[in-house]
């Protein structure tokens, strides 16, 4: 015989309640028991049975009626003699369920004045009800820490660490005067949810007292001792330790760092220029860096402070995802396995590291924008799997899979919380100006959570310039908000075509190098989903694509030799340069790289041979930088008379009917030494055409595909150049080469 006891608790608002027991497979073997006795939890049944497995439920019976709990239960010998049950659940515990302490609002007003500098406290609830939940491990100004974890189902929550020697009931060798048992709150949606502990043991800067994970009781999937129990990490850990299978969360103080960057404003989104790149990749294979910092935050600091960034342009780095991820470094190793939604890679060094990353970035006028990757996590270290059982396939956290691995639950309102705490965090505690997102399609990605959290980090002044960029191929308009203010997007139409214009022929057996749709990649795709130039990220590299020498080289024919594929690329990073939207340009582009997609390796030896390409396109992009009729924004800028076209397939016979030949002029400020004119020819062969320029004078060629000679103080460039066109408007039989490109500026008017 088995000897049971099951506890009922009063929240069954059952006055006579009795246990309706069954044998599953065993249909006949119904059996009800009575209520034994009660207790300060409720009613106790106490049941000798012969099996050491059974289902139930409770009832209670109201005249000729029975009146049922709606949750079945099963037991199992292996949860132990005394077992608890609750309302809200089916979950049966081995362990009495703690009592609700009160609300995390009432515990706020205590925590909020010990904040440090530059700390963020966990503090969203996108179902407006002001809940803040402060998970997380949150180190305070008078020596305390305050931790949070989000669990609804489990009984009882220790913290465990280095500090109180990882002690809990469920230790091999239990201290209980060690233990360190949280206490339950009201939190989100006024539900006991949360779990918190304010206590001195930590200490950020001791490497033997600031480790910690947490021991959920109940709500777990069995552990290998067929226990409800589970010692798991912290989802908030921003942090992991330096042993790879234990993976500890560490406790760190944000407030440690002395930033520099007081005068610092994010750049504005119209004057974006990105640069994507690996922190590992970018500098692993630096000759010029010691061993120990290449590849690492340290690395791409010092190529910050000798201005590599500056000089080649760019205003923006677009670093590839920062969070921790369990795959090793290697040269495809890319980073969007994600581990913790808020940690920092191990292997690219410290947080305090990735702090002075972005302050020296700020220093040099670059704006720094990190990879958020919150469609899926990694299937091999995933704190979030199976961390809260709820009865789905991977439970709470997660809903489905994408072709990447266990899509993220972005639909519930607490996932979106704690995604939405993870850009707030980066952005107090690391000082961030933006954020890409990973695959944010529908399919992949509930993009009502995009707008709650544009919502809740811009429109309510948590950081209002905030710059937000979605990864949502192909692009949908449902993100663009109000436009000015809404998601930029890369731009996969731009991308597509370019490509298809470069290989001449088809790109992915969907987009071909008819002139259809040259004007609309060109006018910021306002055809297919932007509203706002904002709204526009062109790019004909990324992480995800071949480079243009390695794309065009696929075509075969005449593309395979080096020359052809320098062309196609120069051409390539031109259209990317002056098209409507903003630029990106992926690491090694600057060198003119042939490499297959997925590749993050740099060979920097090998690039530096091509310094006349480097020069080149260094050139270009700060042209883009400098001249405002490079860089025309708005919702309509042709509507706005800031934009013009000359030449397009759909133009008369001497305008470049029927090529994919495009051209146009600029007047972003009404000043006439701020007209430009941009022509682009991809045909293999060379196209004539007469062109009407806006304004009588001297019209100065800035660029072409072979050279860049700027105007002072940044060139030698004046209207004695030969190159320079003078003319009263009208300008008949203007050669453009095959594959060519050119950037004309008005300077100076006759007389």
């Amino acid at each position: 015989m088995h000897l049971v006891k099951i506890h009922a608790p009063y929240s069954l608002d059952m006055k006579d309640p009795f246990l309706h027991l069954w044998y599953p497979g065993h249909n006949e073997s119904f059996q009800d028991y009575p209520v034994s006795s009660w207790d300060d939890y409720g009613a106790v049944f106490t049941l000798q049975l012969n099996r050491n497995y059974f289902c139930f439920r409770f009832g209670e019976r109201c005249f000729n009626q029975v009146k049922w709990e709606r949750h079945e239960r099963c037991y199992g010998q292996h949860l132990g003699v005394e077992v608890w049950t609750v309302s809200g659940h089916n979950e049966v515990y081995p362990q009495k369920p703690a009592t609700v302490t009160g609300s995390t609002q009432e515990l706020w007003p205590e925590v909020f004045p010990l904040l440090g500098e530059n700390q963020f406290l966990p503090d969203t609830d996108v179902s407006g009800q002001g809940v803040v939940s402060m998970l997380g491990a949150t180190y305070l100004t008078d020596g305390t820490t305050l931790f949070g974890f989000y669990h609804p189902r489990a009984a009882q929550v220790y913290l465990v660490g280095n500090f109180n020697d990882w002690q809990s009931p469920y230790h091999e060798q239990p201290q209980p005067e060690k233990f360190l048992p949280m206490q339950l709150y009201l939190g989100y949606h006024g539900q006991p949810n949360i779990w918190l502990l304010r206590t001195p043991l930590p200490d950020p800067v001791d490497v033997q007292k600031n480790a910690y994970q947490f021991v959920i009781v109940g709500g777990v999937p069995l552990n290998e001792n067929q226990k409800p129990v589970k010692m798991a990490q912290d989802p908030y850990a921003r942090r992991y330790g330096g042993d790879y299978n234990r993976n500890d969360c560490l406790v760190i103080n944000p407030s440690a760092y002395q930033w520099q960057d007081q005068s610092w404003t994010t750049t504005p989104v119209d004057c974006l220029i990105l640069y994507e790149f690996n922190v590992y990749g970018f500098t692993g294979q630096d000759p010029d860096l010691p061993v120990e910092i290449a590849g690492t935050f340290s690395g791409t600091i010092e190529r910050i402070k000798e201005g590599y960034f500056q000089k080649i342009g760019v205003t923006a780095l677009a670093i590839m995802p920062t969070s921790e991820a369990p795959t090793a470094l290697t040269d495809n190793r890319l980073g969007y396995d994600p581990s913790g939604f808020m940690t920092i890679e191990r292997d690219f060094g410290t947080c305090e590291e990735f702090r002075a990353l972005v302050d020296t970035a700020h220093q040099h006028g670059l704006a720094v924008i990190v990879d958020q990757v919150f469609n899926h996590t990694s299937n091999y270290f995933n704190p979030l799997w199976e961390l809260i059982q709820d009865g789905t396939p991977g439970g709470f956290y997660f809903s489905g899979s994408t072709p990447w691995g266990n899509r993220v639950a972005t639909e519930k309102e607490e996932v979106q919380n704690m995604l939405i705490d993870a850009c707030k965090m980066f952005i107090r505690e690391y000082h961030i100006d933006g954020f890409r997102f990973d695959a944010t399609h529908s399919h992949w990605m509930d993009h009502t959570f995009l707008h709650r959290l544009a919502y809740e980090i811009k429109d309510q002044g948590f950081k209002p310039d905030c710059i937000l960029i979605a990864e949502n191929l192909p692009n949908e308009a449902g993100l663009n908000l109000h436009g000015y203010n809404g998601y930029a997007q890369w731009c996969d139409a731009f991308h597509d075509k370019i490509k298809a214009l470069l290989r001449e022929g088809v790109f992915r057996d969907w987009t071909d190098n008819s002139p259809t749709y040259l004007g609309s990649i060109f006018y910021f795709s306002k055809d297919f989903y932007a509203a706002h130039t904002n709204n526009v990220i062109n790019y004909s590299e990324s992480h995800d694509e071949n480079s243009i020498p390695f794309e065009v080289a696929t075509r075969g024919d005449g593309l395979i030799w080096g020359p052809a594929k320098e062309r196609k690329a120069r051409l390539g990073l031109f259209a990317t340069m002056v098209a409507l939207g903003q630029p990106m340009i992926y690491m090694g582009q600057e060198f003119g790289v042939e490499r297959p997609r997925n590749r993050v390796d740099l060979n920097w030896l090998d690039f530096l041979k091509k310094n006349h390409y480097y020069q080149w396109a260094a050139g270009l992009i700060r042209l883009r930088r400098r001249y405002p009729g490079l860089r025309v924004s708005g919702y309509h800028p042709q509507q706005e008379g800031k934009f013009d076209w000359l030449l397009g397939p759909w133009l008369g016979e001497k305008s470049g009917c029927g090529k994919n030949v495009i051209g146009w002029t600029t007047n972003p400020n009404g000043e006439p030494w701020e007209r430009m004119v941009v022509l682009l020819n991809f045909e293999p062969y060379a196209v004539t055409v007469d062109l009407e320029f806006p304004l009588a004078g001297y019209w100065v060629k800035l660029a072409d595909i072979d050279g860049i000679n700027d105007l002072p103080p940044e060139g030698e460039n004046n209207i004695c150049d030969p190159t320079t066109i003078k003319t009263t408007g009208h300008f008949g039989g203007f050669l453009l080469p095959s594959s060519s490109g050119f950037i004309y500026k008005w300077e100076h008017a006759f007389g």
